[in-house]
């Protein structure tokens, strides 16, 4: 759980432009296409419960992608694979402005996940290496903290061009932001090359080593992870279908699904800070527990105001999570096999990604909208149960002295 950064100075602004600037044009991109693709899912004839599966299958092409990234970037390396899944999802938004039908725009969803997930543990991989432990929650929390920024910037861009130049134009402003970032990490970030063979027992045998070895961890910390990315997808599935149930319009669903986002980028760095000083627990029992609430008070809200205060209440809980996914992955990965055991990490937490959606579909085929946020609130609180007494604390007393970081 530890690596060569730990032994060598770091410095925060050593990862501005080699990541943190690239995940906030990534993240604009990603958060201009959040409140869309369920409402370009309805234009496109699909039912509610459709829209959520559309929904779901980014998250299912996440859980194909993630093993084969994660060995990718012990193979190849880092670099490479982050400028190709980001260079992947713009060719695909491109598309996506096109989707003749909900079913092409469903698998247009499970390519945009590929690309994500080789994108997302190939920048976790980058950060890993070169942030020791001390520091690890600050620099992991400010990479959280630059995809809410481009998540608070996104989804106002993108009401404001579904609202006045079509939905179809949001995909555009995905693509073109995409192509910004595998751009400046093309040019900026550091090479490296792959640092591991696969040996004799071959992809499919260094996998099943890595969940043999780590079962204990995966068995304990994975389930409230699990939680924690159906509470997320929840909450993006929610906001904007929510919004139009009560007779919100799609300008107003942005802006209010931007204000959101925009609570999360404000606490970042303390939670950082909340994570490298008292632990990582502190930060993410009371994300769960918090999004929990705002879910389960979301079917009292019908107007504006009132959905706002649900907004910002899930905001508030995602905020203190910012960055927890990643540093308990980051922790936890041994140094042999890092690349293949995040890859295992992200699958994990991404079942709750494409599992989410996909419970919420069933619960509204059956149901209603406000019986899932009910339930999916119900969840949350039971995992920020399991969180506060199933996973270890990865900040070990030794590892809490003082550390100066320079940003």
């Amino acid at each position: 759980m530890s690596n060569a950064s730990d032994q060598r100075p770091f410095r925060l602004s050593s990862l501005t432009f080699s990541v943190y600037i690239p995940t906030i044009l990534f993240s604009i991109g990603q958060g201009a296409v959040i409140p869309i693709i369920p409402l370009f899912a309805k234009d496109l004839g699909a039912s509610v419960a459709a829209a959520a599966i559309i929904v779901a299958m980014r998250g299912i092409g996440q859980l194909l992608g993630d093993m084969p990234a994660g060995v990718a970037v012990s193979r190849w390396g880092d670099k490479g694979v982050m400028v190709l899944g980001t260079a992947l999802i713009a060719i695909v938004a491109v598309g996506a402005a096109f989707s003749p039908s909900p079913a092409v725009l469903g698998a247009l969803s499970l390519l945009m996940g590929m690309g994500w997930a080789f994108w997302q543990i190939a920048r976790l991989a980058y950060v890993t290496e070169e942030a020791p432990i001390q520091v690890r929650g600050r620099a992991l929390s400010m990479l959280g903290g630059m995809n809410r920024v481009g998540n608070f910037i996104g989804p106002v861009i993108g009401g404001f061009l579904g609202q006045h130049l079509g939905l179809e134009s949001a995909f555009y402003a995905q693509a073109v932001c995409g192509i910004g970032a595998a751009a400046i990490m093309f040019i900026l970030a550091r090479e490296s090359g792959g640092s591991e063979e696969l040996g004799g027992h071959g992809l499919g045998g260094r996998l099943a080593g890595t969940i043999i070895d780590n079962r204990k961890v995966f068995l304990t910390a994975g389930p409230p992870i699990i939680i924690l990315m159906l509470l997320r997808q929840a909450r993006l599935i929610f906001l904007p279908l929510w919004g139009d149930e009560i007779g919100l319009d799609v300008a107003q669903i942005g802006l209010l699904t931007g204000l959101s986002f925009l609570i999360d980028a404000a606490v970042f760095y303390p939670v950082g800070a909340i994570m490298d000083t008292w632990g990582r627990k502190w930060a993410g029992v009371p994300c769960l527990a918090t999004m929990a609430v705002g879910l389960l008070i979301l079917p009292l809200t019908n107007d504006f105001l009132t959905f706002m205060s649900v907004a910002i209440i899930t905001g508030v809980g995602n905020g203190f999570g910012s960055g927890i996914n990643m540093t308990l992955g980051a922790d936890f990965a041994p140094e042999v096999g890092r690349g293949e055991f995040l890859g295992v990490w992200r699958l994990v937490s991404d079942i709750g990604l494409a599992g989410g959606p996909l419970i919420i579909s069933g619960l509204t085929g059956i149901g209603s909208l406000a019986l899932a946020s009910v339930a999916s609130g119900g969840i949350g609180l039971a995992g920020a149960a399991m969180m506060a007494f199933l996973v270890t604390e990865t900040l070990k007393k030794p590892q809490r002295a003082a550390v100066k970081v320079k940003t």
